[in-house]
């Protein structure tokens, strides 16, 4: 009996000390947990503010967004994430719903930025003020003064204005521009939708932020690995824009192109002569091709020193990607439907020439 009393109490002298020991090591382990709990809210509380952040604080191009009606916020989340205007779709969601904007959304037509926060967009959204918006178009192959006076044309602003800008504005920003005079080649041809009230800054800088967009590190590998600068790619898509009216020549034109300067042989492309002349002549006269300007190609070597208008996306890939050919020349079919008959011989080059001339 003595023997089971002092186990007993031995067993409760432990119990007794064990709930003491772990009394006193309570508070340490609660201060643990709660530390790494409010580690794991701070640093959900960071993602989260990292998240609604701007996609891009520089980025200012306009981009236009249209919330269909009966959208919900899922499928405007989807919206925004493919426009790139959003970092995270689900914290979109977890936001909409804390801040009770779930359904409150309305349908409509804005214009957003990727400068804008999450928070900004979902203002945006919830205010259902539909932004005032002109939609412009600017056709492949035109030229910096052509494009001016298509803009003055729409009522978007003065031809002076644009031209203005375009001269002196700094746009030195665009990575491609380096080695560029000017931003002729580089208004790229697209539809736009920009604020009511844009200036030709805002146009411009919505053409060249098309551009860059456009023109990818993959092609400014393959420019490196031909031998070009950007600008004399780019140079080379205008002269195939103006040059070809068919896709499928795109690359067999700047297959000549590439061959003539190997060979050394002047371009002697039209086209080149019409931009020295400042206009569109249906037919070039002998006079015509003594212009005395870098950009008569029949008097001068090598590319003209820039481009002559501004190519679509196209035919900069044709310039990137030429033709396996050893063609030196080419003139348009006799058929007159656009298309050209391309060979390397000179004299079966004057033949096709001869055809083509008694057909016009």
């Amino acid at each position: 009996m003595r023997s089971d009393k002092h186990t007993k109490r031995r067993v409760r002298g432990i119990s007794v000390s064990g709930v003491q020991v772990f009394s006193r090591r309570l508070p340490l382990t609660i201060a643990i947990v709660l530390a790494i709990l409010l580690a794991a809210a701070a640093g959900l509380w960071f993602l989260a503010e990292v998240n609604m952040r701007p996609v891009n604080a520089a980025d200012t191009a306009s981009i236009r967004v249209t919330i269909p009606q009966g959208a919900g916020t899922l499928a405007i989340a989807d919206i925004l994430k493919d426009a790139d205007l959003i970092r995270n779709k689900m914290l979109f969601r977890i936001k909409s719903r804390t801040d009770r904007l779930d359904g409150r959304y309305k349908a409509g037509v804005y214009i957003l930025t990727r400068d804008m926060s999450m928070r900004r967009i979902m203002e945006e959204l919830e205010s259902g003020t539909e932004a005032e918006t002109n939609r412009f178009t600017i056709p492949e192959g035109l030229t910096v003064k052509e494009t001016a006076e298509k803009l003055d044309a729409d009522g978007l602003v003065a031809t002076a204005d644009f031209l203005a800008e375009a001269e002196t504005g700094d746009f030195g920003a665009y990575r491609f521009l380096d080695g560029a005079d000017g931003l002729e080649g580089y208004l790229y041809p697209e539809t736009y939708d920009v604020y009511a009230d844009a200036t030709a800054r805002d146009l411009i800088d919505r053409m060249l932020a098309h551009f860059d967009k456009l023109f990818t590190e993959e092609c400014y590998g393959k420019a490196e690995a031909l031998g070009f600068s950007v600008n004399e790619i780019v140079t080379i898509a205008s002269l195939i824009e103006r040059e070809t009216r068919v896709p499928e020549e795109r690359a067999i034109v700047a297959s000549v192109i590439r061959n003539r300067l190997k060979q050394g042989m002047p371009l002697q492309i039209d086209a080149t002569v019409q931009y020295a002349l400042g206009e569109q002549k249906e037919r070039l006269s002998y006079a015509d091709l003594e212009i005395d300007s870098p950009y008569n190609t029949y008097k001068t070597g090598g590319l003209p020193p820039g481009p002559i208008c501004s190519p679509r996306i196209e035919c900069i890939e044709a310039a990137l990607n030429p033709a396996d050919t050893d063609y030196l020349y080419y003139v348009l079919r006799p058929e007159l439907d656009g298309r050209h008959n391309f060979t390397k011989s000179y004299d079966e080059f004057l033949k096709f020439k001869d055809a083509y001339m008694k057909a016009i």
